[in-house]
């Protein structure tokens, strides 16, 4: 009843119904639809909004104050798509014709609204209901806008001859939307061009100044006789289901520009006041024709620009001899302050800890992978350890780089594991919580836990990332996060190419840091081996005998780990007794190592060349010496030739592979579950309309892991265990 009330249709209410398959009834809700009629008392949607906080429900503004803050003097207090403020706005009037002309207002209606041969529904019938009130009956919907016109082009000013007697008390109606000429009912209508927008809780001279205010596209407009101003406004919709967003639309902003619409009148088969018509004494009547936009389409491209919040174009010549200043630089040659940076890399690249030893650098003012930082407070927000995980792992990362703690207060941590909300809503409440921090960058790790949408879609992904412009604008810092690469070999991509999900990834960022994992050779392995040897003897030196070490080991001798065994031998016996164990932990710590290249795309800065490092667990350190300068990313040894043939041989396997589960297939269902004989085979096969002979059936049999039962000529699974016996 209250949906009724309140405008929406029956089909609203059945698609609501569905919801509930043990209640639901197709057909029903329609035949109970009629049965609603009304009362004195009727049931609104304010009746049903009460009942339920009668039931303990809350709105919204109740109980959810994420999105409440205090306004500041300079804050401006407006919803989206407000156009005019009716408190502000001056009435304008509306004027009787001077010269009344009944069939003149009717032919302009009929003829602005409709084609000759749509036909026009209509109503001059009436019934009063218990209180009195006129109501209109069904009317009439059998003639065309053509017809109707001619009619009362011949009349000689009796519309009643042409149209029916009304009552002058009640006046008449008139359907602003063709209809099929079978009904007057919603699945009646033929064409979804019009709606009606009618306020009459406002005064008339109002009503016509905001609906001219807002553009409206309004074919008519005319007066009712009575309270208010009827506007048959263009919608052009395709079809119902359009017709009922663009009304929602239209409702929208007429309630948001302060304009009462009457919620009874959304429906397209709905009655609207007729011109040329007197009712009660006073006269209905068109007040104007052609308002506003010339189109829906027009009039929503205008509202939606008006409340796009965007800035006005900027003259270049204004700024010539004086240009703003840029960003001062975050991470120096790379990424500048309130600008956003992505970092890629597979797993085992330790990306979080390069995100962590990056805040540290940032914190301390000292270089990140070689860059120099500028120095700052961060927010390092952890969304995949525990907190307890994360504020060791920082402490790790301090003492591996040899750094004291000196500014750690510049660190704040927010740990959100188990607690992450899609990137829309956690963006927001980032901001809010950061609005007085004056952090200069905010690190995200990793973006998988609050990614929305599917990543491999441009789109989705576009809206996901300006979410990082939104945190990036408001907090005036730089936004680093975390993501990882696609599937397969890394080495023959490009850096912007390895992201894994939609190229969005790579392209929204003003700067992209890329780790792509090196092969490390057997020859470099034992090179790396000597040389840490090597540095492990000399601390001994250093320790036990550092006279020994400067005045009889050459430069030589100090980059070979034989050579230094050996001095060890003459010059520090005392340790050799019990060195192996030392030595295979320098190993061991060699041997975990892992080598990388940092590619990056840079939109700020020109292109850096790629930096060599290595990660030992738990900080990354620079190839200062060049041990890995040459040495060639996973999968990027291979010549392409190589590649090729590994392609086709890939490509081949899935194909046998895919044939075997084909004919598998075959096996199980060509005879209904039973096993098959030859001739079932070839039948099932045959059927898609290229003919398969019995002799490529019985090498599928064999090639395919089966066997024919010499018996009766089944074919049946065969199995070899490992001792070559074979089981049926």
């Amino acid at each position: 009843m209250a949906l009724k009330y309140e405008g929406y249709t029956a089909s609203d209410w059945d698609d609501w119904s569905k919801g509930d398959g043990g209640r639901y009834h197709p057909g029903e809700c329609f035949k109970k639809w009629t049965t609603f009629e009304g009362s004195g008392s009727p049931v609104t949607g304010a009746t049903i909004t009460q009942m339920a906080k009668d039931n303990g429900w809350m709105p919204r503004s109740m109980y959810d104050r994420d999105d409440h803050h205090e306004l500041g003097w300079d804050d401006e207090i407006a919803g989206e798509y407000v156009v005019v403020d009716k408190n502000w706005i001056e009435g304008k009037e509306i004027h009787e014709p001077t010269l009344w002309n009944p069939v003149q207002q009717l032919t302009t209606y009929l003829s602005t609204l409709f084609e000759a041969s749509e036909q026009v529904g209509y109503v001059t019938d009436t019934w009063q209901n218990d209180e009195g009130k006129y109501l209109p009956t069904k009317g009439a919907w059998d003639r065309t806008a053509g017809e109707l016109i001619q009619l009362l082009n011949q009349c000689n000013g009796d519309i009643g001859s042409v149209l029916g007697d009304y009552d002058p008390a009640a006046g008449a109606w008139i359907r602003f939307n063709p209809l099929d000429g079978k009904g007057v009912k919603n699945e009646n209508v033929s064409e979804f061009r019009y709606a009606l927008v009618e306020s009459d809780t406002m005064d008339i001279e109002k009503q016509n100044a905001i609906m001219r205010e807002l553009e409206l596209p309004i074919a008519v407009m005319v007066y009712s006789g009575g309270k208010s101003i009827h506007a048959i406004v263009k919608v052009d919709a395709s079809s119902y289901d359009e017709y009922r967003k663009r009304v929602d639309y239209l409702y929208n902003v007429c309630k948001k520009n302060g304009l009462s619409v009457d919620n009874q009148n959304r429906n397209p088969s709905r009655l609207s006041r007729m011109p040329g018509i007197e009712r009660n004494g006073k006269k209905q009547f068109i007040v104007d024709t052609g308002i506003g936009k010339a189109s829906w389409t027009e009039w929503h491209e205008w509202i939606e620009g008006v409340n796009d919040d965007l800035p006005d174009p900027e003259s270049l010549a204004d700024y010539w001899d004086n240009m703003p200043p840029l960003s001062p630089p975050l991470i120096h040659g790379v990424l500048r302050q309130g600008h956003k940076m992505l970092m890629a890399g597979p797993s085992k690249a330790g990306k979080s800890f390069a995100l962590i030893e990056l805040s540290i650098a940032i914190a301390e003012g000292d270089k990140w992978l070689g860059w120099q930082c500028a120095q700052g407070r961060v927010l390092y927000v952890n969304l995949e350890l525990q907190a307890a995980s994360a504020l060791n792992r920082f402490k790790e990362v301090y003492q591996a780089l040899g750094l004291p703690p000196q500014n750690i207060s510049n660190i704040d941590i927010w740990n959100l594991r188990g607690k992450t909300v899609p990137m829309d809503k956690l963006a927001p409440k980032l901001i809010r919580r950061s609005a007085k921090k004056n952090y200069i960058a905010v690190i995200i790790d990793p973006i998988y836990k609050v990614l929305t949408g599917d990543e491999n879609s441009a789109d989705q992904m576009a809206h996901f990332t300006n979410q990082f412009d939104k945190v990036a604008t408001e907090l005036g810092a730089s936004v680093i996060y975390c993501h990882h690469h696609s599937k397969g070999s890394q080495g023959g991509k490009k850096s912007m190419d390895r992201a894994s999900g939609s190229g969005v990834f790579a392209r929204d960022p003003d700067a992209l840091i890329d780790l792509v994992e090196l092969d490390i050779t057997e020859a470099l392995r034992n090179q790396e081996e000597n040389k840490a040897i090597c540095a492990m003897y000399q601390q001994l030196f250093e320790k036990f005998n550092p006279v020994y070490l400067q005045e009889h080991v050459s430069q030589d001798d100090q980059l070979s780990a034989k050579a230094m065994e050996d001095h060890a031998k003459r010059a520090i016996p005392q340790v050799m007794t019990n060195i192996m164990p030392e030595i295979e932990r320098v190993i061991k710590s060699v041997n975990i190592r892992s080598a990388w290249r940092v590619e990056g795309t840079l939109r700020e800065y020109p292109k850096f060349e790629p930096v060599n490092m290595w990660f030992q667990y738990p900080i990354h350190k620079v190839d200062d010496v060049g041990s890995l300068k040459d040495i060639d990313p996973e999968g990027e040894s291979q010549p392409p030739w190589q590649k090729a043939t590994g392609k086709r041989k890939e490509r081949a396997k899935e194909e046998r592979r895919s044939k075997a589960d084909e004919f598998v297939d075959a096996v199980a269902n060509c005879n209904m579950g039973e096993p098959p004989t030859v001739k079932d085979l070839q039948e099932w096969f045959s059927s898609t309309g290229k003919e398969v002979s019995d002799r490529t059936v019985r090498s599928w049999v064999t090639k395919f892991g089966f066997r024919i039962d010499r018996n009766n000529g089944n074919v049946v699974i065969k199995s070899d265990d490992d001792n070559g016996n074979n089981h049926d």
